[in-house]
């Protein structure tokens, strides 16, 4: 089989076919590391999805599902089929730098509860991808390594802050990628990107050794090009976690289960509500009328489609930039040049104060000091009861919402975004403008229930992908897959299998032409 037609295979298909004897993985492997080299690149000539490629970390864990499989020995169901980590995870065999100056090349002693499960499934841990500073953006503009551009036109965004994650998935140098997602960004890339994001119920994967951004908000989740490869990924990494006091000790929904169930089209019985708030001034006409085409083809399944409303949605924007920035303020005071990471003054000449100072100033880059000086604002004398005591507030009003919608419907769905991927630069200096593309997918991070991101087709004025947003109740994660291996299924002839069989071709040439003009 040649290198292209490997490496576009789902990642259910690679297992079978290590499993098989077919292929071992360590070709698997070698051929994602060199996809990888092929067009990769730096930020200033190709997709720049990576920050950190272990080739040789990678081709001996490669090797070693290939001796177990060879001895006989039961492995997991992903075995050997590599993956992409996103840079805010810990790996104590790589550098883990959250996309900041101040962490840069900063190695952490241990491995988060994620990378070990993934570890012991057999996965093959790729590297590390590239993303906004501590998870801050919401088109990976704002990492301290340059940014990360969009496989379907590299003038544009890959959404954020885990375009690289998403990226790398859509360059097909990885099949499989984890994310993490605080108010968007697993869902808002893989919606930009034509590929699959899930935003599990929050504590349904260990937060254990994800470098915090918001420790209410964030939530790790899969990635891939297919909803069945994100539901083989997710039965991996989630499950209760002692060392997570916010893991929830609960069995993990049978979300493979549920992909191949919504595989057969059938949709009878489900009640799907369109939320009223999440749409019309403001989103794009190409996203409105694919989201549209999706809504109905939920009907033609046999779905019921009922408008539902959730007033207090259109609060959540105001609310989450109150409630982030102040976790943000507490969390990133760890970052002080005296325990880990960067040090910057430290000649004799300055004191403790002044090299934290030096420090922070130099290792922070501009949205990250935004966010904590915004924070720390909210959380002041005086101010807390008027801010951030109010956004509690709000939060509980859109909890409730969601409560009240899910007594009617079965699962909720909008737009992912309410625009297609922007071109970088566009709206670098306008964070307000930045801030609205996490419209539609915050309020489920401030609830707190399951939410995510199915491709539906591509937007008629540029041609770029749609994402068909879809939520569903606190630890209701399977009726996500259910209803997104029906849409996949629905479009998969149109589509000849995946949206990213519509994307056009990219090459070492292409990238770097395409990144010059």
């Amino acid at each position: 089989m040649s290198e292209g037609g490997l490496i576009r295979r789902s990642a259910a298909e690679l297992a079978a076919s290590i499993a098989s004897g077919e292929l071992s993985a360590v070709e698997v492997t070698q051929a994602h590391l060199d996809r990888i080299a092929e067009v990769d690149g730096e930020p200033e000539s190709g997709v720049h999805a990576f920050l950190h490629v272990d080739a040789e970390g990678a081709l001996a864990a490669a090797a070693e599902v290939d001796a177990k499989r060879s001895a006989g020995a039961q492995l997991g169901p992903l075995a050997g089929v590599p993956l992409a980590l996103k840079d805010v995870i810990t790996t104590s065999d790589m550098p883990t730098t959250a996309g900041s100056k101040i962490l840069e090349n900063w190695q952490p002693p241990y491995d988060a509860t994620i990378t070990k499960r993934l570890r012991d499934a057999g996965i093959v841990v790729l590297g590390k991808t590239n993303m906004d500073e501590f998870a801050m953006g919401s088109s990976t503009e704002n990492s301290a390594f340059g940014p990360t551009r969009n496989p379907w036109d590299l003038s544009r965004i890959p959404g954020g802050s885990g375009g690289g994650s998403s990226a790398a998935l859509a360059a097909y140098e990885a099949p499989l990628a984890i994310g993490t997602d605080t108010g968007g960004s697993i869902r808002q890339p893989a919606a930009v990107t034509g590929t699959v994001g899930v935003k599990p119920t929050y504590g349904g994967v260990s937060r254990y050794g994800i470098i915090a951004c918001a420790s209410s908000l964030d939530q790790a989740g899969p990635c891939a090009r297919t909803v069945l490869d994100a539901a083989l990924l997710h039965s991996v990494i989630a499950g209760h976690d002692p060392l997570d006091s916010t893991s929830i000790d609960q069995p993990v929904p049978d979300v493979v289960g549920a992909a191949r169930r919504g595989a057969d089209g059938d949709l009878s019985g489900l009640r799907v509500g369109v939320v009223k708030e999440l749409g019309g001034e403001g989103y794009q006409a190409g996203v409105e009328a694919r989201f549209n085409d999706a809504v109905a083809q939920l009907s033609k399944m046999g779905a019921e489609v009922v408008e539902v409303s959730c007033p207090h949605f259109s609060y959540g924007l105001a609310a989450y930039y109150l409630i982030l920035p102040s976790e943000v303020s507490s969390n990133l005071a760890r970052f002080d040049a005296m325990r880990f990471g960067l040090r910057v003054g430290d000649d004799g000449t300055h004191s403790a104060e002044e090299v934290m100072n030096l420090t922070r100033g130099t290792g922070f880059g501009a949205e990250a000091k935004r966010r904590i000086m915004l924070g720390t604002y909210a959380l002041s004398s005086g101010y807390y009861d008027a801010y951030y005591g109010q956004a509690q507030k709000v939060r509980t009003l859109i909890a409730r919402d969601f409560e009240a919608a899910f007594s009617q419907v079965d699962v909720l769905v909008s737009p992912t975004t309410p625009t297609t991927a922007f071109p970088i630069g566009e709206k670098v200096d306008d964070p307000l403008a930045m801030y609205k593309n996490d419209l539609c997918t915050i309020p489920s991070n401030l609830a707190g229930n399951a939410s995510a991101s199915f491709p539906c087709g591509l937007a008629d004025e540029d041609g770029l992908p749609v994402g068909l947003h879809v939520m569903a109740p606190v630890l209701a994660d399977d009726r996500l897959y259910r209803v997104g291996a029906a849409i996949e299924q629905a479009f998969a002839g149109a589509w000849g299998g995946t949206l990213l069989n519509q994307a056009p071709e990219l090459t070492p040439t292409a990238t770097r032409a395409k990144v010059i003009s």
